[in-house]
């Protein structure tokens, strides 16, 4: 489970990216942050997993606070930034024995995730190669596969589908459904309303640094009594916050 409890960040004096923002993401759901370029959605997801520090308020990974207890909270999720331009002299199976070494997973346990996911996202094959080589999706794909190494009880990701190949994000999303079905948590932030709108069992919406829906697309379509897809749903409700 991972809670927001009244978030908020500044990059400049008064001018405020996050604003006192709380969520909620219950185990058992996948939850869709969603959001225009600028709203806030990176900044939120760079505090919740201690990249960015906090100016007020706190983030708790299964009761962990980020800020007191970073280390425990941060052993009990996996992320994926929304670049995932990293390590790019690293060899692909280098880079993944580094996220098991953080991960503590023994010998056995990252032979065989390693193994499994590698064949599931079909880079096998390639691992031996620097990433530095790998097109924008294979990258995406090697920093899924990190963050799903240790079997995390939260997934924090950040535009996962952006590049993904149609095989690919089809297995991602299985993921995230069985996610669910084990009693975890996946946050996560995307561009691709049709995605939410066929995957997530909620939503919310943050626009100007501050959330201004919360719950399901057919609570949002009550509120706005309009039976529209998520896309048209969400273009109004972010029209009508102007």
């Amino acid at each position: 489970m991972i809670e927001i409890k009244n978030v908020t960040k500044s990059y400049e004096k008064d001018k405020k990216a996050v604003n006192d923002i709380n969520l909620q993401i219950h185990n058992n759901e996948i939850f869709g942050f969603l959001g225009p370029n600028g709203a806030g959605k990176t900044t939120t997801i760079k505090m919740m997993t201690g990249i960015l520090g906090i100016d007020k308020g706190d983030v708790f990974i299964d009761n962990y606070s980020i800020q007191k207890e970073p280390l425990e909270a941060k052993k009990r999720f996996g992320y994926v930034p929304d670049n995932p331009d990293m390590f790019l002299k690293l060899k692909g199976i280098e880079y993944l024995n580094f996220m098991a070494d953080i991960y503590e997973l023994s010998e056995s346990k990252r032979k065989e995730q390693i193994e499994k996911l590698s064949k599931l996202f079909e880079i096998n094959d390639v691992l031996s190669n620097r990433i530095e080589s790998y097109s924008h999706g294979m990258k995406q794909k090697v920093a899924i596969i990190g963050a799903l190494l240790h079997e995390p009880n939260n997934l924090i990701l950040d535009e996962p589908i952006t590049g993904l190949d149609p095989k690919a994000s089809f297995e991602l999303k299985n993921i995230m459904r069985v996610y669910t079905e084990q009693n975890k948590a996946v946050f996560f932030s995307t561009h691709i309303l049709e995605v939410a709108e066929k995957i997530c069992d909620r939503i919310g919406i943050i626009n100007k640094g501050e959330i201004i829906f919360i719950g399901t697309i057919e609570e949002m379509r009550e509120k706005l009594k309009e039976n529209k897809s998520l896309e048209e749903l969400f273009m109004e409700i972010t029209e009508n916050d102007k």
